[in-house]
Order: structure tokens, then C-alpha cells, then sequence
């Protein structure tokens, strides 16, 4: 692709590109661009969250930039404060090689190993002499590191920062001025932390490197950022079928928000599959396809099968009445929302009691749990609703009007 072209999809996803004149400027120059990412270790296992950022990274080599996989080993012995209200306890040297070991075996799923240059922190800042990391120090304020959220926060509040916090922002950006990185990328928490780099990279007559952070993903529940400490997370080295699952249980309106962040599939088959679903067809169908995706590119396309075939087989036995006949409804060209599609049904009494139990979790579509009050079926569905563990109804819409 062409500079221009490329930018586009390397926009995709993105939450903010700073600067953007910058980045399609240096893509002019038609030479790779060095893009770098830092992973600390502090965890032994990636989940999608993850993966949003290797996703970008890989869009990065497939345009024929070079992609450095920046293992903080020496950072993660400082502790990222980032987003904490109190100091993180530093990892010991054997927890860190453990997991940054747990790390290259799982980040090749995405990312090419032949077009990815693995490096540590460690190789720079563990030899750095005091003196030279005192001269890092003088090129920031204290002033500017108030300025970032969770240590303003903390210092408002009375709650001690360690001195050895404010160094870990220093540490991280030096990583860019070590390995003269053009682009840095991020998750929107690391922003200040990115800030830092293009910082003292002009202070060490670099010219600054482009940030492009990225979003944090949403977890199963659709509410917080996936976590594995909050239960919402899909592991990249769980089981296939326990992957696939998972991944079914998301909402639709969340499904949208995989795709955009996830899946390789180009822009243009995305917003295809969205004219489809507006037009009718039935959203899981949509959604096993990301699902089949996913679980292949981290398990392969065979156990993706296995695992859609086992997914489908558990739906099929789930007690739907085998003598539940269908029964046909008429809908308009805009069609009829979930809420409405209840009542009319006769599982609901009113929209307000619809509303209620699919805001509870309580209402499935073809087995498949529905969270979208504002879910739109179109003529051309053919479901079976079910409310509770007992109430179904198999409907077909038809288009009147």
C-alpha cells in the first residue's frame, strides 16, 4: 500500500495518533519506520486485551515496517504506577524471566518471528551509570509529573509516591531515545508514559516519535476493561471450546467492538457484515464467524471447527419444546425492536417488563443471552426467544407494508 493508504487502516482501532501529520509524513519517506512496544512482565498470560495492541503492531509489518517487542525487564523491576493508588511492589528478577519467557512463546501467534526483533530494557538501562540516569532525570519537572492523572490523584489525597515511581516514566522513555523509535505504541493508559519518550528523544536531538495508542478492550461483561482479576477476561491460551464460548457470550452490540479491534478481516467485509445484520440477518451467525477467528488464529482451524461444532451441538440440546411451532409476525421495512418483539410474542407483558429481564440477562435468542435493549430483528429472522429457563416462542418476521 501506498503511504496515504496505508494510514487508514493503521488508524483502525486507534484512539488517538499524535501526531497524525507526523506519522504520514515519515511513511512518505518510503523507508520502514522502527515501531516499538513495551510489554513489562509482570503477568505470565495474555488475554485479548492484550492481543489489541499486538494486532496493531502486526498491521505495522505487514506494511514492511520493522516492529521491536520491547520486553521491560529492567522497568518491571521498578513497577509501573500507572492507573495505581498506591505503590505496586517490584517484581523479583526470577518473576520477570519467568513471564517474559510466557511471553515470546504466546505473542508469535500474532506477530511474525521473522520480522520481529525481540529486545530487553535491561540491555540499556541495567549498565546505565547513575550519573547519566541523574542527567535523564534533569530533561523532566516534578511540575509535569503531577500532571499525570494517578500521581496528582495520589498527591491530593495524601497517598505516598515513592521516588522510584517518577522513574519509571523516565525509564520507559529513554527506551525510545535507546532504540530511535518512530512510532510508539500504547494503550490510552500509557499515554503519558509515550508523552514522555517524544519528550526526551527532542532532548537528546531525536526527532520525536509518533504515539498511537490504542483502546482499552472491553471484557465479556461489556463494562470494564478485560481483566483477569475481574473474571471478564478470554485467555489466548485457553482451551479452544472454553475460548469459543466465551466469545458467544458477548453482546452484539459489544461483537461490533471485537471485530473492529480483533479480527483481520479487512474494513470493508466489516461493514458488510453490518449492512447484513441490518438487513436481517441473524447476528450470532455473524458472531460465529469472529469467534472462529479468533479461536483458530491462537488454537488453528481445526480445533476452531471442533469447537464451533461443540459450541452449536450444546446450544441445539438446551431445552427448546421439540412440537414449538412457529408463528409469524409482520414487521415493518425498519423492523421491530427486541423489547417490542417480546410482547408481541406474548413473553412479555409490556415492553418495561421486556426491558427489564433483558437488562437481568434473562432473555437468549437462539440460545445466545441478549443485552441489547435496542436490538432491531428485520423481516427475513427466524428465532427462537426464550425468557427465563420455561417461556419460548419460535418467530418468523415478515415484511409488510
Amino acid at each position: 500500500m501506498t503511504p496515504d493508504e496505508q494510514l487508514p487502516e493503521l488508524e483502525r482501532g486507534a484512539h488517538e495518533v499524535l501526531l497524525a501529520e507526523d506519522l504520514i509524513r515519515k511513511l512518505r519517506r518510503g523507508t520502514p519506520l522502527r515501531v516499538k512496544a513495551g510489554f513489562d512482565p509482570t503477568a505470565p498470560d495474555l488475554h485479548l486485551g492484550h492481543t489489541v495492541l499486538l494486532n496493531k503492531m502486526r498491521q505495522f509489518q505487514q506494511f514492511g515496517h520493522e516492529v521491536i517487542f520491547l520486553i521491560g525487564d529492567f522497568t518491571g523491576l521498578i513497577g509501573d504506577p500507572t492507573g495505581r493508588n498506591q505503590t505496586r511492589p517490584a517484581l523479583t528478577p526470577e518473576m520477570v524471566e519467568a513471564n517474559a519467557r510466557t511471553y515470546e512463546q504466546q505473542v508469535f501467534k500474532i506477530l511474525d518471528p521473522e520480522r520481529t526483533r525481540v529486545e530487553f530494557n535491561s540491555r540499556w538501562l541495567a549498565k546505565m551509570p547513575a550519573a547519566e540516569f541523574v542527567r535523564i532525570a534533569a530533561h523532566y519537572t516534578v511540575a509535569r509529573m503531577l500532571e499525570r492523572d494517578d500521581f496528582a490523584n495520589r498527591y491530593k489525597s495524601g497517598l505516598p509516591i515513592a521516588i522510584h515511581e517518577f522513574l519509571y516514566p523516565l525509564a520507559q522513555g529513554y527506551d525510545s531515545v535507546a532504540l530511535r523509535a518512530d512510532v510508539e505504541l500504547g494503550g490510552t493508559d500509557q499515554k503519558f508514559n509515550l508523552l514522555v519518550g517524544r519528550q526526551l528523544q527532542s532532548a537528546y536531538g531525536q526527532e520525536p516519535q509518533v504515539v498511537l495508542t490504542v483502546p482499552l478492550l472491553e471484557g465479556t461483561d461489556g463494562v470494564n476493561k478485560m481483566s483477569k482479576s475481574l473474571g471478564n477476561c478470554v485467555g489466548i491460551a485457553e482451551p479452544p471450546g472454553e475460548m469459543f464460548g466465551k466469545i458467544m457470550s458477548i453482546s452484539d452490540v459489544l461483537m461490533w467492538r471485537y471485530y473492529e479491534l480483533l479480527s483481520f478481516r479487512p474494513l470493508g467485509d466489516v461493514d458488510a457484515l453490518k449492512r447484513a445484520v441490518a438487513q436481517g440477518r441473524n447476528p450470532r451467525d455473524v458472531k460465529l464467524e469472529l469467534a472462529h477467528e479468533l479461536v483458530a488464529r491462537f488454537h488453528g482451524a481445526a480445533a476452531a471447527d471442533q469447537a464451533q461444532q461443540g459450541f452449536l451441538l450444546r446450544v441445539s440440546e438446551r431445552a427448546v419444546p421439540a412440537d414449538l411451532a412457529p408463528r409469524v409476525l409482520p414487521v415493518q421495512a425498519e423492523g421491530i425492536r427486541l423489547p417490542n418483539l417480546l410482547k408481541a410474542a406474548g413473553l412479555a407483558a409490556s415492553t418495561s417488563e421486556a426491558n427489564r429481564k433483558i437488562q437481568e440477562g434473562a432473555v437468549r435468542i437462539d440460545g445466545e443471552r441478549a443485552t441489547d435493549r435496542g436490538l432491531m430483528l428485520r423481516a427475513g429472522a427466524d428465532v427462537v426467544l426464550q425468557l427465563g429457563s420455561k417461556r419460548f416462542a419460535r418467530i418468523k418476521l415478515e415484511r409488510v407494508g
